[in-house]
């Protein structure tokens, strides 16, 4: 360890010290796994139009052609491996820093990593549900459905997008055939996930708020807390004065609020964050904490 790595982020390293973090992840987290952001530096919403909640529900075509799309993009989602910032952040949750994990991602690479208080604000491409029944299930069941309806589908892509899907001509799509629930005839299956134009569940996003409010740090990491669904927790937390960190690569909406921000690669940041933290604490091996003798 340098001693102008340790100027630079020792302060932070004191905060995240005294625990009790309530971390906030987006996008910008997972692009050193291959899976591109919508507004950092690879810009996927540059050249992409998330599917909306209304076109996917009302527009057939369009829901075939998201799930051709998304059956390759899923390929890219599940083999994806968590990066060293998701291992510098299972690292502080495994140390006991952490008061929860709230992620607008939904490629489930923060589990992956190791970390266990994990709340997915807009859900999991891992899980389906059915829009008729409410039933759930995993997605490699579905995977395997259409692999088997589709078998000689294949088409060529260059970059899956944030929301797990890729860039395919409508022509490439054409004989696609989705499928249906199992368990209700004709039921809409959805990847459970929180389209654009879609609510997060209330319950969902309570369980975010009250985590918050606990906190007494709250750490952005990778959003750039475009939309109001990740940036009211940073308003939260600085109507309640507890103080807000931000590190992502680039500006952000939620700068004015915070009391530090880092433009910085968070694969590099994180782990030296976590090399500067005193080194987690052994229990006592003594019944009542008592030192013996």
């Amino acid at each position: 360890m340098n001693t102008r790595t340790a100027e630079r982020y020792g302060p932070l390293a004191e905060l995240l010290a005294g625990g009790d973090v309530a971390v906030l992840s987006g996008a910008g987290l997972s692009t050193e796994s291959g899976i591109p952001d919508y507004r950092g530096p690879s810009g996927a919403l540059r050249r992409h139009t998330p599917m909306t909640y209304q076109t996917f529900v009302q527009d057939a075509v369009a829901r075939r052609r998201y799930w051709a799309r998304s059956h390759l993009g899923w390929r890219t989602v599940t083999g994806a491996t968590p990066n060293a910032g998701h291992r510098a952040v299972a690292e502080l949750d495994r140390r006991g820093l952490l008061a929860g994990i709230l992620t607008q991602n939904v490629d489930g690479l923060h589990q992956a990593g190791g970390a266990r208080s994990v709340v997915e604000l807009h859900g999991s491409l891992a899980r389906v549900i059915c829009l008729g029944c409410g039933g759930s299930s995993d997605r490699e069941t579905l995977d395997r459905r259409l692999r088997a309806a589709n078998p000689r589908f294949t088409a060529w892509y260059d970059t899956v997008n944030p929301d797990g899907d890729v860039e395919l001509p409508d022509e490439a799509v054409t004989d696609f055939r989705t499928v249906d629930c199992l368990a209700c005839p004709g039921g809409m299956l959805k990847p459970d996930v929180v389209f654009f134009g879609e609510s997060v569940p209330a319950e969902r996003v309570q369980t975010c708020f009250d985590l918050v409010e606990r906190a007494r740090l709250l750490l952005v990491l990778g959003s750039s807390l475009t939309v109001m669904s990740g940036r009211r927790f940073v308003v939260r937390a600085a109507k309640l004065d507890i103080p807000v960190v931000i590190i992502n690569q680039g500006a952000t909406r939620g700068d004015d609020y915070a009391s530090l921000t880092v433009d910085a690669p968070l694969g590099l940041v994180l782990p030296e964050l976590v090399r500067l933290l005193p080194p987690a604490r052994t229990p006592d091996p003594s019944p009542l904490g008592h030192r013996s003798g």
